[in-house]
């Protein structure tokens, strides 16, 4: 799951990475490492969502405001998988409301079965200097 924009807090949210409801899964980056998410596997999920023409949203964190982690960053170290952080928007995330659209739910399914028919010839193509 990803925090999505309250209509009533838009300005906690930077202006260009608020994900909406309904508008398909969200790719979530942090500098610090909150996110086990990186350049390259936000490039490759966002190829998959480009070839199977699914709608994707980024989201970043404001500078100066605190963020949450997922085991996302634990897992990647601990099998060195590369690895991307990533979910559908939603409202009122840990409380007894939470709420998400029923599209992102189809959306998800969508892209999830895309990427383990699409990865391998992706990243076949993909050359990366480390």
């Amino acid at each position: 799951m990803a925090h999505g924009v309250h209509p009533n807090f838009v300005d906690k949210h930077e202006e260009h990475h608020r994900p909406v409801m309904q508008k398909g899964l969200v790719i979530k980056h942090n500098a610090n490492q909150r996110y086990a998410t990186s350049g390259i596997t936000a490039f490759l999920f966002k190829e998959v969502g480009k070839i199977h023409n699914l709608p994707i949203q980024e989201f970043v964190v404001r500078n100066d405001m605190g963020c949450g982690s997922t085991i996302g960053p634990i897992l990647a170290s601990g099998v060195g998988i590369r690895t991307v952080d990533c979910g559908i928007a939603q409202l009122s995330m840990h409380s007894v409301r939470e709420i998400c659209g029923k599209e992102d739910i189809d959306y998800a399914y969508q892209h999830f079965k895309a990427f383990y028919q699409t990865f391998s010839n992706i990243d076949r193509k993909l050359n990366v200097d480390l």
